[in-house]
């Protein structure tokens, strides 16, 4: 088979309409490894970084509430620093960098998508297009 492991993907490819950041940045513990009063965290198992994780909130309106919210997995030596919120909310746009996507079967025996990206920075202003529409920034 010629794909296997994560597939590399853009930020515009996982996120069309982009996302926002909804909680805080958290190192991901490991559970198997992790003992009573001695937490161990994880690490990636092909580069050794430390895996950090933070939850999104997809832009598109058109999914359904249980769809919106996902995780995406940073693999960074230091903690993500999260962008501002806008103002007067809870929540901030965002973007990822070195984006990867692994499907799995979850639990359910459905279909899921496991995101990693190796950067999140703030997201950058869409741009008009002359007809009126929008396109990803530059």
């Amino acid at each position: 088979m010629a794909l296997q492991g994560p597939i590399p993907i853009t930020f515009e490819q996982a996120f069309p309409h982009g996302c926002f950041l909804v909680g805080q940045v958290e190192q991901v513990k490991n559970f198997e490894a992790s003992t009573n009063g001695k937490t161990v965290y994880a690490k990636d198992k092909t580069t050794g970084e430390p895996i950090w994780q933070v939850p999104v909130m997809d832009g598109d309106t058109t999914l359904k509430a249980g769809q919106k919210t996902v995780a995406v997995k940073i693999l960074a030596p230091t903690p993500p620093v999260a962008p501002p919120p806008m103002a007067g909310l809870p929540i901030a746009p965002v973007e990822f960098t070195g984006m990867t996507v692994t499907p799995y079967v979850n639990r359910a025996g459905r279909l899921a998508y496991s995101y990693r990206a190796t950067g999140m920075r703030p997201a950058r202003p869409k741009q008009q297009t002359p007809s009126g529409g929008r396109e990803a920034a530059a």
